[in-house]
């Protein structure tokens, strides 16, 4: 049983399950609001990153604080027929328990992977009862992804170097990282899978040992210079890093933020397409 399955059995509360389709929803993940919007639904409440991060119009809902710390009394407040939640932040987890007791029917996803996101719209549209979209949705990018992994399969896949940049530095990334999992998932030699000691460590001796074909940079945070210039002093500033064959021929690429930071969503096909055409196209 998948993991969001689990979550969706152990939280969904009997009120929501067994009753009409919720009408007073709070979202307290940016990309699950999208995605409940996606799925026909309507919000009462929302945290600051639906609007400042995901760009939605939703004039009719209330900020009710942020991913980390959403404001218990003002969603209580609005008397909402469902909270959704991720299951990924501690302080939502948390918080869920409170709200359960409030008797607040509570629901916690984890979205990792585009089967993830296609599970969790397939909750929100049988809530919505909008299965249509589903249909216009889900569907099509289903059926796009596994083209391009198709037509990956066909060719080897590069080497690649995932790095996680941010203000104090940078890591690398596997498939705990949403870019990690769809590189897997096209075949790519991933250099943690060669060396998992770089997920602790990044070590320069076995980056250029492994001399990746692509490195990769998916920023974290709202300071993208800030992220970009603590990369560039701890690994760029160093010669052998700057010997290396993907900074010397151009493959050293900033990955697009809305597909590869932010849970992409309805765009997850997309994503896959980006990352093709980049690196088995060229």
């Amino acid at each position: 049983m998948r993991k969001w399955m689990v979550l969706v059995l152990l939280l969904l509360a009997p009120s929501l399950a067994a009753a009409q389709a919720p009408e007073r929803v709070i979202s307290l993940y940016g990309s699950f609001s999208e995605a409940w919007v996606q799925a026909g639904g309507t919000l009462v409440g929302v945290t600051d990153d639906a609007i400042q991060e995901r760009g939605l119009d939703l004039p009719d809902a209330q900020i009710i604080g942020t991913t980390k710390a959403p404001n218990l009394e003002c969603i209580i407040a609005l008397e909402p027929d469902w909270v959704i939640l991720s299951a990924d932040i501690a302080q939502q987890v948390s918080a869920m328990q409170v709200l359960q007791d409030a008797g607040i029917a509570c629901t916690a996803f984890r979205v990792d992977t585009w089967q993830d996101y296609a599970a969790m719209m397939d909750v929100f549209t049988q809530q919505t009862g909008r299965r249509d979209l589903y249909e216009q949705i889900v569907v099509p990018m289903e059926r796009s992804i596994r083209q391009t992994v198709e037509k990956a399969a066909l060719q080897e896949g590069p080497t690649v170097l995932l790095l996680r940049a941010y203000s104090g530095g940078a890591k690398a990334k596997g498939t705990d990282n949403l870019a990690g999992v769809m590189l897997q998932d096209l075949g790519c030699v991933n250099l943690v899978d060669l060396h998992p000691s770089l997920l602790e460590e990044l070590s320069l001796e076995a980056i250029v040992t492994e001399d990746p074909d692509w490195i990769l940079v998916s920023i974290m945070g709202g300071d993208e210079q800030a992220a970009l210039a603590a990369l560039e002093e701890t690994l760029g500033a160093n010669p052998a890093f700057r010997s290396l064959r993907a900074v010397q021929e151009g493959r050293m690429q900033v990955l697009p933020k809305e597909l590869f930071h932010y849970k992409p969503n309805a765009r997850w096909a997309e994503s896959y397409e980006y990352l093709y055409e980049m690196l088995f196209q060229k």
